[in-house]
C-alpha cells in the first residue's frame, strides 16, 4: 500500500510539473487596465491596425497594454528620445514634425538593443494626454515643474576646436501642466557615484555654437518638452597646471522650485574645471535638435 501511495504521488508530482513547463511565462509585475486608465493611458495607432495603451505615471515608468496583457517598464538611458525596458520588451518613442513616433520590440542578444521590432506605432503631439489639466492657463499661473514631473533625455550636440555642446530635453510626464524658468541647477558625478566637487557649473545663455538667449519662462503640458544645452572643453588647460580632466558618468539636475533629483547617464571630460548651462527654452524656440550627440 505505501508503495502504490508513493508512486502515486510521484506521478502526480511529474504530471504537475510537465504541466507547469508547458504553461507560457506570464509577465512579472502584471498591472491591471484599469490602472493604466487611472494613469492617464493613452493610445498609439500601430501599422498592424493594433493599438497600444501606454501610461506614464512618473518620470521613470511606462505601463504598456499589448495584445491583452499588461506591462510594466522602466526608463532607461537613450541617445535620444525615451526608452523604457523590462519583462522582455522595449518600447522607444520620439517626437518629430508633430508625431510622436514609437516602436515595440524585444532586445537582441544579450539584452542588447537591435532586436525584433514587434510593432510600428504613432500618435499626434498634440493628443499626449486626454483634456491636459492647465494647458490653456498662462504660465505664470502654472505650478512649477518638479524632478517626479520631468522625464531627462539627450537630444543632440555638436562638436568642434575642442568645444562640445549637448542639448538635453525635459518632458512632463504628470498629468498636470507645469512650468520651468531659469537655469537647472546641474551637478557631475563621475563611476563611484560621487559628486565632482572641482567641476562648477557657470549660467550662460549662450555657448560656443549658438549665442543663446536669457531665461524665459516655459509651459509645459502633459507631453511637453523644454530644453536646455550643456557646454564643455575637452582640452586639458595645461598653463593652469591640469594635465588630465576629470570623467563624469553621470549628470543630476534639480529644477530651480524642487529639490529632489532627476538624473542621467551621461560620459563626459570636462576640463578647466567648469560646464555651461544655458536657460530653459520651449523646443519652439528650435528648429530641430541638433542631429546627434556629441564624443566627451
Amino acid at each position: 500500500m505505501m508503495i502504490r501511495s508513493a508512486v502515486a504521488l510521484m506521478s502526480c508530482a511529474l504530471a504537475l510539473g510537465a504541466c507547469s513547463r508547458e504553461a507560457p511565462p506570464e509577465p512579472k509585475g502584471p498591472i491591471q487596465a484599469s490602472e493604466t486608465r487611472d494613469a492617464a493611458a493613452v493610445g498609439y495607432a500601430c501599422e498592424s491596425g493594433k493599438t497600444i495603451a501606454v501610461a506614464y505615471p512618473d518620470a521613470q515608468t511606462a505601463r504598456l497594454a499589448y495584445d491583452g496583457r499588461d506591462y510594466v517598464l522602466t526608463s532607461s538611458s537613450a541617445a535620444s528620445g525615451a526608452l523604457y525596458a523590462g519583462q522582455g520588451l522595449e518600447w522607444r518613442t520620439v517626437s518629430r514634425e508633430g508625431l510622436e513616433a514609437a516602436t515595440l520590440s524585444r532586445p537582441g542578444p544579450g539584452d542588447q538593443a537591435g532586436g525584433a521590432v514587434i510593432e510600428r506605432c504613432s500618435r499626434p503631439v498634440s493628443a499626449l494626454a486626454p483634456a491636459p489639466t492647465g494647458s490653456d492657463r498662462p504660465v505664470s499661473d502654472l505650478r512649477p515643474c518638479s524632478a517626479a514631473d520631468l522625464r531627462l533625455t539627450i537630444e543632440g550636440g555638436d562638436a568642434g576646436a575642442g568645444n562640445r555642446v549637448t542639448t538635453l530635453g525635459l518632458r512632463n510626464a504628470g498629468i498636470e501642466a507645469c512650468s520651468l524658468a531659469g537655469y537647472p541647477t546641474v551637478t557631475l558625478a563621475d563611476a563611484q557615484d560621487r559628486v565632482l566637487t572641482s567641476v562648477k557649473a557657470v549660467q550662460a545663455p549662450g555657448n560656443y555654437f549658438s549665442k543663446g538667449g536669457g531665461p524665459t519662462p516655459v509651459a509645459l503640458p502633459p507631453g511637453g518638452k523644454a530644453w536646455f544645452d550643456l557646454a564643455w572643453n575637452v582640452i586639458p588647460h595645461e598653463s593652469e597646471g591640469e594635465t588630465v580632466c576629470p570623467d563624469a558618468r553621470t549628470l543630476r539636475l534639480t529644477t530651480p522650485a524642487d529639490a529632489a533629483v532627476a538624473s542621467l547617464s551621461m560620459a563626459l571630460t570636462p576640463c578647466g574645471r567648469q560646464i555651461r548651462v544655458s536657460p530653459f527654452r520651449p523646443v519652439s524656440d528650435d528648429a530641430a535638435a541638433p542631429a546627434s550627440d556629441p564624443a566627451n
